[in-house]
């Protein structure tokens, strides 16, 4: 394994890092010209053909670190039927949506085609897409091993793969599943692996599969970032649910971490009788139901989300300024992850641990565990120190009843969705355009479900 590269004092321009006219066009039109350190030090590597190993933090610009080499090697070539050229692999279903949303616009810029495989969404849309040829597949490792299995994809064609977000992926248990595809994966492939930490199964990994990998540590792990900033809440146990709510209530995107799925439920409806606008993001939702709450969070129609470990592996949300542990996470890998989601991309934040006497011990040693200083508060609920360290306020405890969505634009002459008759034939009744749906797809050519991939606390 070679040396760590040291970044260049001056910050050089995408076309100063080699991207290809097409992909810098599109970077321009997205207000994109100056690189995040992570990719100005990956990107010439792996244009270059090296296998990359890069340490950073969620939210350091990673996808672009690895979509932007990947379009432009795999670019020009069109893939067979069921073999794809790139592979991406992630922990989450979430994260796939964000990687495959996040790489399109640059893949339509160099006439790439970019697939998702991902648990919990429909198998006979995936295998469809997979029959016609897709040159990038962002995939999740459980529904992949799954279609691979099935005859649906090969990996035979794969001439680059990554894994974004390993030390996740390890972590939730799919080393096994990981490793398993890059077995099929040729050995002159090359490969990317981005990661918080480089410690346990992930190194097992780099040196199992990365061929003397150039290593980029450009971005601090989460506890020493400077935009971000931690804190200890001293807490009696009779005053901890009034705290919380008042923390909600606050102005801005807030983000509760509880442990358990009932947990997330049960505090969100509380918070939402409360009068603060609230949902919950659990592993034990269906996936159309996580994504919606994603989307409301991200548009800012929810303030204030409640979720647990797993779900929120996959929340890449900007503007998340206060994290809030409701619950202690179970280890110093879990805290880190969580604070993840506050102070991407340079932004500040703040992660605040609610702590009851009986947990000071162990919070300080979880604290520690993940290098963190935190300064501590003794607080009740209607503090003025209570606000100025979370922003909380008193709730309205009006029920909040979510508006309605806003209903897209029309142009003139444009029919309203109902405003059209249905299909009528002889007998009169409305017949369906087409015998065939997502929901109930032709017998042929439809896979079968395998009863483990679509586990909904694992995502894959």
């Amino acid at each position: 394994m070679s040396h760590d590269q040291v970044c260049p004092e001056s910050t050089p321009t995408f076309g100063e890092l080699g991207v290809p006219k097409p992909l810098l066009e599109e970077l321009t039109t997205a207000g994109l010209t100056t690189p995040f350190p992570i990719q100005q030090a990956t990107i010439p590597d792996a244009l270059a053909g090296r296998d990359v190993l890069g340490c950073g933090r969620t939210g350091s610009g990673k996808t672009l670190a690895f979509g932007i080499p990947a379009l432009a090697r795999i670019g020009g070539g069109q893939a067979r039927s069921r073999a794809p050229r790139a592979l991406v692999l992630v922990p989450t279903r979430e994260l796939a949506y964000q990687v495959r949303d996040a790489v399109l616009p640059y893949a339509q810029a160099m006439r790439v085609r970019v697939g998702d495989v991902v648990g919990g969404s429909s198998y006979s849309r995936q295998f469809n897409q997979l029959n016609r040829g897709v040159e990038l597949l962002v995939a999740t490792p459980g529904r992949l091993s799954d279609l691979i299995a099935q005859g649906a994809c090969t990996l035979d064609d794969v001439r680059l793969a990554v894994l974004d977000e390993a030390d996740q992926m390890c972590d939730l248990g799919f080393l096994p599943q990981v490793t398993e595809l890059l077995d099929q994966i040729g050995s002159q492939a090359q490969t990317m692996l981005f990661s918080a930490t480089l410690d346990g199964d992930v190194d097992t990994l780099v040196r199992s599969y990365l061929r003397d990998p150039v290593t980029h540590s450009v971005d601090p792990p989460v506890s020493q970032v400077a935009t971000m900033d931690h804190h200890i809440l001293k807490a009696l146990p009779r005053d901890k649910d009034q705290m919380i709510t008042e923390i909600a209530a606050r102005q801005g995107r807030t983000l509760l971490f509880v442990r358990s799925k009932h947990r997330a439920d049960t505090l969100s409806e509380h918070l939402v009788q409360s009068g603060v606008p609230a949902a919950s993001l659990h592993g034990g939702k269906s996936q159309s139901v996580r994504t919606r709450t994603l989307e409301k969070f991200r548009q800012g129609r929810i303030q204030t989300l409640v979720a647990t470990d797993v779900a929120a592996r996959g929340i890449h949300v900007d503007g998340i300024d206060l994290v809030v542990n409701v619950d202690l996470p179970g280890s110093h890998k879990d805290y880190l992850h969580r604070g993840g989601r506050t102070a991407r991309a340079g932004q500040s934040g703040r992660v605040v641990t609610i702590v009851t006497p009986r947990q000071r011990r162990q919070a300080r040693r979880l604290l520690g565990d993940a290098g963190v200083t935190a300064t501590a508060h003794l607080v009740n609920p209607g503090d003025r120190l209570l606000s100025e360290v979370t922003g909380a306020q008193e709730p309205s405890y009006i029920p909040w009843v979510e508006p309605p969505e806003p209903k897209p634009e029309r142009t003139r002459g444009q029919r309203s969705r109902g405003g059209r008759p249905p299909h009528r034939h002889a007998g009169g009744r409305g017949r369906p355009a087409h015998r065939g749906s997502r929901s109930n797809p032709p017998a042929s050519g439809r896979p079968r479900r395998s009863g483990t991939s679509g586990h909904p606390q694992r995502g894959g």
